[in-house]
Formats: structure tokens, sequence, C-alpha cells
């Protein structure tokens, strides 16, 4: 291997999997208590400013651990959000059933189609492990797919305190692991939290699925210090990675 690549950390969200509402905080049974013909008729603007006042109060959450503290976070988070949606009148048992379902439910999180057979093969090859601004109940997502053993560490933001691109993310990573940055890929679709990796001397690597970010990143990246890649099936092209 050139670059001597001894182990290769992911992002989690839109890297590996996605929501499979579309939206990070409306739960697959989202609709279940919430009326969507009335939350379809609220306009985009309202909507937008529930979601921004209930995330500005979750993220400053910097510390959660468990699964258990995450749910009352959210409950409260979604307290805050649909009190910003009054026509929607829900109740309390309703707002605790949707914190449940984004916190306990482990089909919230869909994964992208390659990423299975992927990971599989590079395990055979190289330590993996997830760094991701995330919560707890992440662990419980990749293992209902049987994919959280092929990660030997899995650092989650909220168990820190600190988030992406802090660069304690990937260092505990980097030690939890016994491996040195320069050999080391770190995988994300945000590029400042690539640029964060790549002042500690891990390899970077963008994740564009967009087709057309893809091509203006491309561009971009020339002499940048860091690749770009439309899905994970190109990682094993880059130069560094091949024998």
């Amino acid at each position: 291997m050139s670059a001597n690549i001894k182990a290769i950390l992911f992002d989690s969200g839109r890297v590996l999997n996605y929501p499979q509402s579309g939206n990070w905080f409306i739960t697959p049974n989202f609709f279940k208590y919430v009326d969507k013909n009335v939350f379809n008729r609220i306009s985009k603007d309202k909507k937008k400013l529930a979601f921004k006042i209930a995330y500005d109060y979750i993220s400053l959450c910097k510390s959660i651990k468990t699964q258990e503290e995450e749910y009352s976070h959210f409950v409260e988070y979604y307290n805050i959000f649909f009190n910003g949606l009054p026509e929607l009148n829900l109740n309390t048992d309703d707002v605790e059933s949707i914190a449940k379902d984004l916190v306990y439910n482990p089909e919230k999180y869909v994964f992208f189609d390659e990423v299975a057979s992927v990971i599989n093969v590079l395990s055979k090859e190289y330590k993996l492990g997830v760094v991701s601004d995330a919560w707890p109940s992440l662990n419980s997502v990749f293992e209902a797919v049987r994919l959280r053993y092929y990660f030997s560490t899995f650092i989650i933001s909220s168990m820190l305190g600190v988030t992406k691109p802090n660069i304690i993310m990937y260092q505990t990573a980097l030690d939890e692991l016994g491996v040195l940055p320069e050999n080391t890929i770190f995988i994300d679709d945000n590029l400042k939290n690539c640029i964060g990796a790549n002042k500690l001397g891990i390899h970077t690597v963008l994740l564009c699925r967009n087709k057309f970010e893809y091509v203006l990143n491309k561009v971009l990246s020339i002499r940048k210090g860091y690749d770009v890649i439309n899905n994970l099936e190109q990682l094993p092209k880059l130069k560094y990675m091949r024998n």
C-alpha cells in the first residue's frame, strides 16, 4: 500500500446512511402522531423556524452519554418544536412517542446501497472507525444492520462533548485504533470536517453523492490537499490506496 494506510475513519450521516424520512428529525412514525395534511399546510418558513429554535436547544446539549439522556433531551427538543407549531395540537403522549421513535427506532436511518459490501471488503485489510456528530442511539442503528462490529472505534460527539472539526474527535479515534494520522484516511461529506482532519495529517476524502457537487469539488480540490469521490466504491481507487 502506498502511504502505508492502516485505518479508515468514516463520518456516518450522508456518508454511510441517511434519514428514512429525508429529514433527521422527522422520525419514521412521525405522521402516526402528526396530522400530515395540517403539517403540509403550514408554511415552510414557519416550520423552518420551529426546527431552528429546537435545534438551537439540542445543539447546546454538548454532553449526552446514554440513550436515556438522549431521550430526555429529545422530549424537550420536540416540546420546543411543537410549541412553535400549535396548530398541530399534539399532546404530551404524542411528543414523548415521537422522541422515543427518534431515539429507540434503529430503522430511522437507511444505509446506502454500496456500504455493506464496501465495509466488508475494507475490513479485511484496514482498521475501521466511525467519527460522527451524533448521539448515543447511532450505535443501535449500526447494530441493527450488523455493521457495528466492523468498526473498532465508534466516536460520537455528544459522548465526548465536542463536535467536528475539533481535533479531539479525530485524535480519540486514532488513539483507540493505535494508528498515526499519516497512516489514516477520513471520509466526510462536509469539507470543514475534512480540513479539520487534514490539519492533523490525516488523508482526507470529501464524499459528494450529488453529481453536480462532485464535479464542482473535483475542480476545486486541485492542489487543496483532499480527494473527492462520488460513492464509497471509488475509495479503493485512490492513489494512496493502491498497491
